[in-house]
């Protein structure tokens, strides 16, 4: 039984050494890896490209010199190239990875624009499904809702609509969600004290909207301007359709 133990204990042992010297040599061949290349990858998002692979790659290359062929791969300061990528105003999320042959991967997340905010002598500028504002693309333009008006240069100084522009921010995501209404409402007018006009791709009449408070129930009631209203007048009967008041449908 003793002689038993022993052997047990020699098998043990040098599994163990066999086992350490593969991780050793693993670890070697780890460290000994080249970098072979830059591969970069953008989600698209409703076929929406903001960012451009092309683009992340130069940025790269620029900032980075180390990203040349042969460089050893644990030189690739991974944790900096995503920090880099994350700089740029419309990656939302980056991640940066290794593989076996040397690639370097990088993978990039997006914001989705659901606004643009315009103004007549200055840049615009786009909000995202997050309610941050970002700049305008050189390399695309998204066709989404227009906001303009005289709170235009208040909203572009903002950086996060969430902070004092919520209900604001409530209108846009509902006209967003909504399919019906993202396609027909063309763009939002904001007055200095916030009241809201809205204008329609289909259809001369302005809406006057007011505050951006009882939206889904001011929407209601444009609907029924539509469905009742219209059918009987006509389209051109009315330039004005004004709900801005509790449980009424002012048309003028």
């Amino acid at each position: 039984m003793r002689g038993w133990n022993i052997k047990q204990s020699v098998i043990y042992t040098a599994v163990l050494l066999v086992l350490a010297v593969f991780i050793g040599f693993v670890e070697k061949k780890g460290a000994e890896r080249r970098y072979h290349g830059l591969n970069v990858k953008v989600h698209g998002i409703s076929d929406v490209y903001f960012v451009e692979e092309e683009e992340i790659s130069q940025m790269l290359m620029q900032a980075f010199p180390g990203l040349s062929e042969g460089e050893q791969l644990d030189n690739i300061p991974l944790r900096k190239l995503e920090e880099k990528v994350e700089s740029h105003p419309f990656v939302k999320n980056a991640e940066v990875y290794k593989d076996l042959k040397g690639d370097v991967t990088v993978t990039i997340d997006q914001y989705r624009p659901i606004a643009r905010i315009t103004r007549a002598l200055a840049a615009d500028g786009y909000i995202s499904s997050e309610g941050l504002v970002l700049p305008t693309s050189p390399h695309y333009t998204s066709r989404v809702l227009i906001i303009e008006g005289a709170k235009a240069d208040e909203l572009l100084a903002a950086r996060d609509l969430n902070l004092d522009y919520q209900n604001l921010l409530d209108l846009v995501y509902f006209i967003d969600q909504h399919e019906f209404w993202k396609a027909q409402i063309s763009s939002i007018e904001v007055g200095r004290k916030g009241d809201i006009k809205l204008y329609q791709q289909v259809g001369r009449q302005v809406i006057e909207f007011g505050q951006a408070v009882d939206i889904e129930e001011k929407f209601n009631r444009i609907s029924l301007f539509y469905e009742k209203i219209i059918p009987q007048k006509g389209w051109d009967a009315y330039s004005k359709v004004n709900v801005k008041f509790k449980d009424q449908i002012i048309c003028e």
